[in-house]
């Protein structure tokens, strides 16, 4: 096998390496979406004790 085909077949095998990688990726992401998270709830500090330290 020549240098020249050597070279191709290398960049050649990179780039499905990479393709597949990316369809995997956008698979995921299109098949989980994002999940909006819910506002955390805000206790009233205030209306707890401190604990007292001896």
């Amino acid at each position: 096998m020549s240098l020249t085909m050597t070279v191709a077949m290398l960049i050649i095998g990179w780039l499905a390496v990479a393709a597949a990688m990316l369809w995997g990726v956008l698979r995921v992401s299109r098949r989980h979406p994002p999940v909006e998270s819910k506002p955390a709830v805000k206790t009233d500090k205030t209306a707890v004790q401190p604990a007292t330290a001896h």
